[in-house]
């Protein structure tokens, strides 16, 4: 009898157990979304970060827009020198060394910077982005597939502009929604 009793408790409170476990699940699940902490919300927490990432960014390279601003590209160059040794990698450097060199006029070494960039993030693309270069880059394809092409038909053994023209292709696929 005592063995009885024993077993059959041991039952009812796993059907309790159980009973409760599944209780909580079908509450949780149908919580809205509303309510829920912002850690559950991934759209938010990626939008705060990218947006933590933007302002990160624009505070660092700083004093590079500012040469920029006062039209001295090689003390911007000298200014993004010192900030990639702090932060080595960076896309954005590499993104405004390419700005910085297209402005010289110095179009192959700009083409490579952006491929570079993209190649470490694709952000750049993104048209509602706040770090969004889409429009110079495309003005970049563009103006290297004018001036370029032509020089590459011209000499098909030079290798560093065959080089370049693949780089303003991969540009050109990627604005066009290719990925790497």
């Amino acid at each position: 009898m005592l063995k009885l009793s024993l077993t059959s408790l041991l039952w009812t409170l796993l059907i309790v157990a159980t009973a409760a476990m599944a209780t909580l699940l079908l509450d949780a699940s149908g919580e809205d979304t509303q309510l829920r902490p912002a850690s559950f919300n991934k759209a938010m927490e990626r939008d705060l970060a990218f947006q933590a990432r933007a302002a990160f960014l624009q505070k660092i390279y700083a004093p590079v827009e500012a040469q920029l601003k006062a039209g001295n590209p090689q003390s911007a160059l000298l200014k993004l020198d010192e900030v990639g040794r702090n932060y080595p990698g960076e896309a954005h450097g590499f993104i405004l060394r390419g700005e910085i060199l297209r402005g010289m006029g110095v179009l192959d070494q700009a083409i490579a910077n952006y491929v570079r960039a993209l190649k470490l993030d694709g952000d750049y693309l993104e048209e509602a982005g706040p770090l969004s270069r889409r429009t110079e880059i495309r003005q970049l394809v563009d103006q290297g597939l004018s001036e370029l092409t032509p020089r590459a038909r011209s000499n098909p053994d030079n290798r560093s502009l065959a080089t370049t023209i693949r780089e303003l292709h991969y540009l050109q696929s990627r604005l066009a929604g290719g990925c790497e």
